[in-house]
């Protein structure tokens, strides 16, 4: 049966549990397992519409599952299968300017 890595954000979820064990088949119905084991979790993972939710990324085999067949991916009984939340980000305002030559005034 698949390994599913559960990240820290949601293993409150998975009472602290980092990897959960589920049945196999597709991703679909891996999402299904681990929602049925651990309410709460397919919502975090798939939208209204049931499609993977836009910053979250899941990987089977640490191959990108939006480059492979989606939901519908193969996973194996011997797979893993990671779930990322995506990390947005940006300069801060403490940080911008350090490591530059100038510090953003321009001269004529």
């Amino acid at each position: 049966m698949p390994d599913v890595r559960i990240p820290t954000p949601l293993r409150r979820l998975t009472d602290g549990q980092s990897v959960v064990t589920v049945a196999g088949g597709d991703l679909r119905t891996v999402i299904a397992d681990l929602d049925a084991a651990h309410p709460g979790l397919g919502e975090r993972l798939l939208d209204s519409e049931g499609r993977l939710r836009r910053f979250v990324n899941v990987f089977v085999r640490d191959e990108d599952v939006r480059f492979l067949d989606g939901l519908d991916t193969v996973v194996g009984q011997d797979d893993t299968v990671s779930i990322v939340p995506a990390v947005a980000g940006g300069s801060s305002p403490r940080w911008r300017g350090r490591g530059q030559a100038n510090s953003g005034t321009i001269t004529t």
